[in-house]
C-alpha cells in the first residue's frame, strides 16, 4: 500500500467526518428553527389575544344602541314628552311578540305619562303575513287608529297566522273599527305605507336588530325580560 493510497483513504475518512458534522449541524439547525417557529407562533398568538382584548374593551357593540332617532313618522303611544322612551321592533306574526304584547300594553297603562311607547315594524321573512299585517296597521293609522288595529292583530294572532290569506281578516278588523274600507285598501297598498314599513325595518337593521321583539329603553337595548315584574323593574330603575 503506497502513500497515495493511504492519502486517498485519509481524505475519504476526513470527507465522511465532515459529512457527518454537516448532517449534525443540519439536524441541529432544523431543531432550532422548529423551536423558534413555535416561539414565534406563541408570541404571535399572545399578541393576537392581547389585541383582541384591547379591541373588545374599546369597541362599543352597535347592536346595543338605537340606530335611528325618534321622529314624527313613528307610531307613538303615551306622553310625547315623557322622560322614558321604550322602542319596540316587532313582527305581528311572531309568537314571541304576541306573548310580549300584553306585557307592553300593561306597562303603558301602568306608567302612563311617565312612558312613551314607540312601535316599529320588523317583519321577518319566515312569517308570510307579517308584512301585510304591518301595512294593515299603518293603513289604519292613516285614519287615526293604528293602536286599535295593532291590538286587534295581536289579540287575534292565533286565528289568522296559519291562514293561506289573511287579507280579508284584516279588512274585517278595519270594518269593526269603523274605518273607511275603500280608503283602507288604498292605503294598505300605497307606496307611502310600504316605504314606512321598509323604513322601520332598515332602521332595525341599523340598530343591530336580528330577532323580534327587540326593545330599546332610552336608546339602549335591553335584554328581553322574562316576566312582567322584571320588565316593570327595568322601567322603575330607569326612572331613578
Amino acid at each position: 500500500m503506497n502513500n497515495n493510497e493511504q492519502l486517498t483513504k485519509q481524505e475519504k475518512r476526513e470527507l465522511r467526518q465532515k459529512e457527518k458534522e454537516a448532517e449534525h449541524k443540519q439536524r441541529h439547525r432544523k431543531r432550532f428553527l422548529r423551536r423558534a417557529s413555535v416561539g414565534v407562533l406563541a408570541v404571535g398568538a399572545l399578541a393576537g389575544v392581547f389585541f383582541l382584548m384591547v379591541r373588545l374593551t374599546q369597541n362599543t357593540d352597535p347592536a346595543l344602541m338605537l340606530g335611528s332617532v325618534i321622529s314624527s313618522n313613528d307610531q307613538l303611544k303615551g306622553n310625547p314628552e315623557a322622560r322614558l322612551t321604550l322602542v319596540e321592533y316587532s313582527d305581528f306574526q311572531c309568537p314571541a311578540c304576541g306573548a310580549y304584547f300584553p306585557l307592553v300594553k300593561q306597562l303603558s297603562e301602568e306608567f302612563g305619562a311617565q312612558l312613551r311607547l314607540i312601535y316599529r315594524h320588523f317583519p321577518l321573512q319566515q312569517h308570510p303575513h307579517a308584512e301585510l299585517a304591518a301595512r294593515a296597521a299603518e293603513a289604519a293609522g292613516k285614519q287615526g287608529q293604528f293602536w286599535e288595529m295593532h291590538d286587534l292583530i295581536f289579540e287575534n294572532q292565533s286565528s289568522w297566522s296559519n291562514l293561506r290569506n289573511a287579507e280579508s281578516v284584516f279588512e274585517g278588523y278595519a270594518v269593526s273599527l269603523g274605518l273607511n274600507l275603500e280608503q283602507y285598501r288604498i292605503d294598505t297598498d300605497s307606496k307611502e305605507v310600504k316605504e314606512k314599513v321598509r323604513e322601520d325595518y332598515l332602521g332595525g337593521l341599523k340598530s343591530g336588530v336580528n330577532s323580534t321583539p327587540t326593545f330599546f329603553l332610552n336608546g339602549v337595548q335591553i335584554q328581553n325580560p322574562r316576566s312582567y315584574d322584571e320588565f316593570r323593574n327595568i322601567i322603575i330603575n330607569a326612572t331613578q
